[in-house]
């Protein structure tokens, strides 16, 4: 389907009033245009001038907060077809000798994600890492999703896969199951060059350089009754504090993560305890909750919660303030998507036909455009909350909720991949304050606002770049920019990602239905068309 049309900027003239006033009945209480008792299309309704209905002001010559690139990064698990028949397809024609799938890495490359976790997850609370490592591999009936893993993919192709991508690996140990004495082995595997059994392991399995991991985190939701080996209040500060001593005291370099809530109950504890041997809290969110049935929420009901992700962000902040450890010890959102994995009966005996409903999680209609713009906004909040938040992992990148659906024939981009790589193309270095007005988007008694914006610039500011998103699902919103402190405008840019409708999404057989279009602009002293369901990013070039 060609939808050119439907992702136009346009560039609109002062003076007159709006054409398109903000939306259908049940949102905003206004109508759009009407051509011959039908509701024009967005791109229709520049005919004519139109004056803004929102703002977004920005001083580009404020100095702004270092934004962590870190911020755009992925995770992976052992779950369903995200390893196995994901990533890793030992035979497939598409894959390497190694098993990895060839067209897999080129997009990964594309999408240029900084870090991948792994191998978990509730997979990794009851993972035994020795037992997938060196030529006799050990298969392990996994606790976690009830089936046999045959640990063909481990340590080694883990890292080897991630260096082929461009991406920092970053491992989460069991903390459920394992022992601190465990893990620090797994540094030690990893990091020493030749002291100690485990180094010396690495080397006999043909690896004699040190890996150089630098990312650890003790544990995966461990607060959780869900989890292999779930701590209690009282039992989870000093697991903490005794794992992080025998990791740190292997390799003193690496950079030490703890599993968290945005719950004063459990994280001032551990932090009192522990917090002076962590570098970063661990936050997890999941917005539509599909664990058990997979009763999927429409456009609507998903973008009004767009907003939840940084409330829980400065929950986290309040907490670390409290415990006098703000800005030492960071945020990692490390877990983050907009629809939880749907996985039935993990609390029941194991049973074949969990696979088969665990298959709903690859229907490529489930990810439209309200997963692209509740990706967007999430992203925009990190860029916000950047002297706090300094990674994010999106969850996961293979498969089920993934950006990248990874089939036997190939590949297909969903829009949660192009959310990902303009962000990481396009944002700058630094961002910096900005105010958004725009109306109220409203829905059965709750209200979001219309338009989120995250405003970044370049460490010389010779570059700034405004990611927009529209959440509205039908009206275009005319949009003035007023950007202070930036020099004459040389080049102005606009990157779209938007569709046909707010259900847009991508398929084998429709692959490009939704893509982001790169439009110049003429200048932005006039108001800007913003599409509805759409993800803009404006980059200004002096």
């Amino acid at each position: 389907m060609n939808t050119r049309r439907n992702l136009e900027i346009l560039q609109m003239t002062k003076g007159g009033k709006s054409g398109l006033e903000m939306s259908r009945r049940g949102f905003l209480g206004t109508t759009g245009t009407l051509v011959g008792g039908i509701m024009a299309p967005w791109s229709l309704s520049a005919a004519g001038s139109q004056q803004a209905q929102a703002w977004i002001r920005a001083d580009l010559s404020a100095k702004g907060t270092p934004v962590d690139s870190m911020i755009f990064g992925q995770f992976i698990e052992h779950f369903h077809r995200q390893i196995y028949g994901g990533i890793f397809e030992p035979g497939s024609p598409l894959s390497d000798s190694r098993g990895f799938r060839l067209d897999v890495i080129e997009a990964l490359r594309e999408m240029n994600a900084p870090i991948v976790r792994w191998p978990g997850g509730c997979f990794a609370s009851a993972y035994h890492w020795k037992k997938a490592v060196g030529p006799n591999r050990t298969p392990a009936y996994d606790k976690a999703w009830k089936v046999e893993d045959p640990n063909t993919f481990g340590t080694n192709e883990f890292i080897a896969w991630c260096r082929e991508i461009g991406a920092e690996p970053y491992i989460c140990t069991n903390a459920g199951s394992g022992t601190p004495e465990e893990m620090s082995d797994w540094v030690e595997y990893c990091n020493l060059k030749e002291e100690g059994e485990y180094s010396r392991l690495r080397a006999a399995h043909g690896y004699p350089e040190p890996h150089g991991v630098k990312y650890w985190s003790i544990g995966n939701e461990n607060y959780g009754v869900w989890e292999v080996g779930a701590k209690t209040v009282a039992e989870w500060p000093n697991f903490v504090l005794e794992s992080a001593k025998m990791m740190r005291f292997t390799d003193p370099g690496i950079r030490l993560f703890a599993p968290a809530l945005s719950n004063r109950d459990w994280t001032l504890p551990l932090l009192e305890r522990a917090g002076e041997w962590l570098d970063y809290v661990s936050i997890h969110g999941y917005f539509d909750p599909l664990w058990h049935v997979n009763n999927v929420s429409p456009y609507v009901a998903c973008i009004m919660r767009s907003e939840q992700p940084e409330k829980q962000i400065l929950d986290t902040i309040a907490i670390l303030r409290e415990a006098k450890l703000e800005g030492r010890v960071k945020i990692a959102y490390d877990e983050w998507n907009l629809r939880a994995w749907h996985h039935p009966g993990q609390l029941f005996p194991p049973d074949k036909s969990l696979n088969v409903k665990r298959d709903e999680n690859d229907r490529n209609e489930v990810y439209t455009m309200a997963d692209g713009c509740f990706s967007a906004s999430f992203l925009n909040s990190c860029i916000r909350q950047g002297e706090h938040v300094s990674m994010a992992n999106m969850a996961p990148v293979i498969n089920t909720r993934g950006p990248l659906f990874v089939h036997p024939r190939g590949i297909v981009k969903r829009t949660t991949f192009h959310v990902m790589k303009i962000y990481r193309e396009l944002t700058q270095s630094h961002g910096v304050p900005a105010e958004v007005t725009s109306a109220r988007l409203e829905h059965e008694g709750d209200s979001i606002a219309t338009l989120d914006a995250a405003v970044t610039r370049s460490v010389d500011g010779s570059t700034a770049a405004i990611a927009v998103v529209n959440r509205h699902p039908d009206a275009a919103i005319p949009c003035q920019f007023a950007l202070a402190g930036f020099p004459a405008i040389a080049r102005a840019t606009a990157t779209v990602l938007a569709g046909d409708s707010p259900d847009a999404y991508n398929d084998i057989n429709t692959p490009d239905r939704v893509t982001p279009e790169t439009r110049k602009l003429a200048s932005l002293d006039e108001p800007v068309l913003l599409p509805p369901h759409s993800v803009t990013i404006i980059k200004i070039e002096g």
